[in-house]
């Protein structure tokens, strides 16, 4: 029997629908877009229906999205741009100790180059005080970057506040959205984000592609030089294919978010309760209320997540912790949030999706029970 997939944080299979989008990309309409003949004009129509796909969904204005190669390289254009642009106004970013590596390690990076990063401290949940991001603004801060939600925990930011805060002061504000798109309301508005960064592959849309939602009138300095596609601002002939597939998936989540949320909850939920009914003294991590509605990270006390997953053939799911004979490298989200060790190293995220069926659940609790009982 096929195993049963909880691991929709890492990535989503294509939806049907999004990849008959796409299928005539492949084959009929090939065309260049900067070309001036009919070839060219059908796959230049087409990357306009998608950005205004993508702009309705994010609430933006079609010219303030950008297509890039996925959520990593909208969060490095987001940055590094911003930092290039403004050095001179200022050299100092605040950011959390619990973002991806994609914005981790472009921070990391700028270290190296002159400027200065605060990484904000996080509750027992996860979650940024608003208070320390205000505490942390100094005179050079040019830039505040907080992802939405998390990846491994699940947790949603205040990021209206935060946002709130970075406009009084003329801050520069980007959130990392990869994992919030598709799962709760996303609009550049209501969070009032000056960038807002966007992963295909997390909202069943092929992976290699994502978007940047750029402000009007926020300036970045250009990552990828050559001729002047995508409005001037990311040189490289467009990836038609996937632009497409990108455009019908935030359609979908256009048309039936409400749907998509409810349901991914209504799964999320069955598991955790199952699970702590037998298992009482598992420990759920993430906010018990500001959280996504499908992520489920779960702390096993006294285990090792590699070997609960080695064992559990039948589920494919992410540890938060990788046990070696000499040392255990928990998470920085984990160590971030003070999770104790004997928890830490026990963590598994289980993570559901818009096609996980309530007997796939079923058969998923049972599988776990046998599993972690018999460890």
């Amino acid at each position: 029997m096929k195993s049963i997939y909880l691991d929709y944080n890492a990535t989503t299979p294509i939806d049907p629908a999004v990849g008959d989008a796409m299928l005539p990309f492949i084959h009929k309409h090939f065309g260049n877009p900067s070309s001036g003949h009919e070839y060219g004009l059908a796959t230049k129509k087409a990357i306009d229906q998608a950005r205004q796909q993508v702009a309705d969904m994010a609430g933006c204005l079609p010219e303030e999205i950008i297509f890039t190669s996925g959520g990593s390289e909208a969060n490095n254009f987001a940055i590094k741009g911003t930092a290039h642009v403004l050095h001179h106004k200022g050299n100092h970013i605040i950011t959390s100790a619990v973002e991806h590596p994609a914005v981790t390690e472009v921070c990391r990076y700028l270290e190296n180059h002159g400027f200065e990063i605060t990484y904000l401290t996080v509750d027992e949940f996860g979650l940024v005080d608003v208070r320390q991001v205000e505490e942390a603004i100094t005179p050079q801060t040019i830039l505040i970057t907080i992802m939405h939600a998390n990846n491994e925990v699940g947790t949603i930011e205040p990021i209206v506040e935060i946002s709130e805060l970075a406009r009084r002061n003329n801050i520069q504000m980007h959130s990392d959205c990869a994992q919030s798109v598709g799962k709760i309301p996303v609009t550049v508005d209501k969070l009032g984000v000056d960038m807002l960064s966007i992963a295909g592959h997390k909202l069943y849309a092929p992976k290699g592609i994502g978007a940047l939602y750029v402000r009007t009138g926020i300036e970045l300095e250009k990552q990828m030089h050559g001729a002047d596609h995508e409005m001037n601002r990311r040189a490289g002939t467009e990836n038609v294919l996937e632009i497409v597939g990108l455009g019908k998936a935030c359609e979908m989540v256009k048309q039936n978010l409400a749907s998509y949320h409810d349901y991914m909850q209504k799964t999320r939920d069955r598991l955790e309760f199952a699970l702590k009914e037998k298992l009482p003294s598992i420990k759920i991590n993430g906010h018990p209320v500001m959280r996504l509605p499908n992520t489920a990270s779960i702390s096993f006390p006294g285990l090792e997540a590699n070997k609960i997953l080695a064992e559990l053939s039948e589920v494919a799911a992410s540890a938060g912790a990788a046990c070696h004979s000499d040392q255990i490298n928990v998470s920085s989200v984990l160590e971030a949030m003070l999770v104790p060790l004997d928890y830490a190293m026990g963590t598994v995220r289980f993570s559901t999706g818009r096609h996980t069926t309530i007997e796939e659940i079923d058969r998923a609790v049972q599988a776990i029970l046998r599993v972690v009982e018999k460890m």
